[in-house]
């Protein structure tokens, strides 16, 4: 008995395979805003969802799916840098809300400036290749 593999399972697993290697294969967007910015790329997304408004550590570190201890250090630093700012939670004050600074604010969109950059070789395919790239993307990420 000869097993014929699933063609439409491996053209997805290779266009996957591509996907992956573009986002996360050479880094380069990664390597830029961490030098860019002098931090580590998880400091620098622990920024940006500060950013995005108020958060209470707790919040945090569900968002950065991390542990509390270790969100907490990584808040110390910001806040040493002058990026955030930590005050009582009013709803709960054994608890603090983390805020961003404007010094902060501004890091953070420097940060999101440089990870928007598309990679050169997305930027050197024809037009209509980008038009049929994005409907695919939008397609997928607005699937349920």
């Amino acid at each position: 008995m000869t097993i014929t593999p699933d063609i439409t399972s491996e053209t997805a697993r290779r266009a996957w395979t591509n996907l992956r290697e573009v986002v996360l294969g050479g880094n380069e967007r990664r390597k830029e805003v961490v030098e860019a910015l002098g931090m580590s790329f998880f400091r620098i997304k622990a920024l940006r969802h500060i950013a995005q408004g108020p958060i209470t550590l707790r919040d945090l570190a569900d968002r950065l799916v991390t542990d509390r201890p270790y969100t907490t250090l990584v808040v110390d630093d910001l806040e040493g840098r002058g990026l955030v700012a930590r005050t009582a939670n009013p709803a709960d004050r054994r608890s603090k809300i983390v805020t961003v600074t404007e010094t902060g604010r501004a890091a953070a969109q420097r940060a999101t400036e440089i990870l928007s950059t598309p990679p050169a070789a997305l930027l050197a395919l024809p037009e209509e290749d980008l038009a049929t790239l994005d409907r695919i993307m939008t397609a997928i990420t607005e699937a349920p």
